[in-house]
């Protein structure tokens, strides 16, 4: 039995652009049609989920996917910072932000730790896992680190070092216990003539 899940990060959205912590904005119009012109692209799936927040869902609707609500799949909760920008809280809370970064089991703003959303998250594709076939999802950002970091046993340290821009697709393959990371489509030359 093998379980292919495919994590499609959401559009661009205002908050994204500013580095903003998500203050639930929607998507940019151009972000909601580029979407739109990816929609044919994606895979069949027999599962469908999205993250609850407004930018997930919006991004969602633009690929044309009917999707169900999953908290499993809610971004990192940055509590009290919520809607300020990263600049923002350093300037405010220098020794805060920094612990924030290098200690995953840290929750300065009185929310959740990178270390207890990898839990979460990892419970999720553990669950996910047991069930033959395609699942997709449109996730956030932090969601689809802490995907990448379970699936290859790395240190939660890890987390702030894997970039995940918008629209961007990644797949994980494998079952319960045991994943593969996905890397980009498979390149091919001009004109689909096979490579030698």
């Amino acid at each position: 039995m093998t379980s292919r899940v495919t994590l499609i990060s959401p559009a661009m959205t205002p908050s994204l652009r500013r580095a903003r912590f998500d203050d639930d904005d929607s998507i940019e119009d151009s972000a909601a049609v580029r979407a739109g012109a990816t929609a044919l692209s994606l895979p069949t799936a027999g599962r469908v989920f999205v993250s609850p927040s407004v930018r997930c869902r919006e991004t969602a609707a633009a690929l044309g996917l009917d999707a169900s609500q999953e908290t499993g799949l809610s971004g990192l909760d940055v509590g009290r910072w919520r809607g300020l920008t990263l600049d923002e809280v350093g300037a405010a809370e220098p020794e805060a932000v920094a612990r924030w970064l290098a200690d995953p089991g840290a929750a300065p703003h009185g929310g959740e730790s990178v270390r207890d959303l990898c839990a979460r998250v990892a419970r999720w594709l553990e669950t996910t896992g047991l069930a033959d076939g395609r699942t997709v999802a449109v996730a956030e950002p932090e969601v689809i680190r802490a995907v990448v970091l379970h699936a290859l046993g790395a240190p939660e340290t890890a987390f702030w070092r894997v970039d995940v821009p918008p629209l961007a697709a990644t797949e994980v393959t494998g079952r319960s216990g045991r994943w593969n990371l996905r890397l980009g489509p498979v390149l091919s030359p001009p004109g689909g003539a096979s490579a030698p």
